[in-house]
């Protein structure tokens, strides 16, 4: 079963520069991109999508609050934040919302444990 990843962030560069890590780790997996909460939303109405890497800073919505409106949607969705806004509060929050934490700027060696992760728990929920 082919693994869809969405990567949400305003930067185009950004995107690119966590496509490029993912695809690294695993590079059969596909990846959807957006570049806002709200399109991110728009694409999942439309799409399967198995895995989100959301940046924490965003124009109209931060990614906190789009990670919880994902979890409330899909809450068994592996969901990752991504940002260089590395201060405990933003990653208590974004364990409160069920989300693992990633540094800016993204790198296969940062994101490898969370994929890890998000494959594990995608075999076991499809098995």
């Amino acid at each position: 079963m082919p693994v869809t990843v969405m990567i949400v962030d305003d930067s185009k560069l950004a995107r690119i520069v966590a496509g490029k890590a993912l695809a690294a780790i695993q590079p059969d997996w596909q990846k959807l991109e957006a570049g806002s909460a709200a399109q991110a939303l728009e694409t999942l109405q439309t799409a399967s999508v198995d895995v989100a890497l959301i940046d924490f800073n965003m124009a109209e919505k931060d990614g906190l609050e789009l990670a919880a409106e994902l979890r409330a949607m899909r809450p068994d969705m592996p969901v990752a934040i991504i940002t260089a806004n590395i201060q405990d509060e933003v990653i208590a929050r974004a364990r409160e919302v069920g989300a693992a934490f990633i540094a800016k700027p993204v790198t296969s060696e940062g994101l490898s444990n969370f994929i890890s992760g998000a494959a594990l728990r995608l075999r076991s929920r499809n098995a």
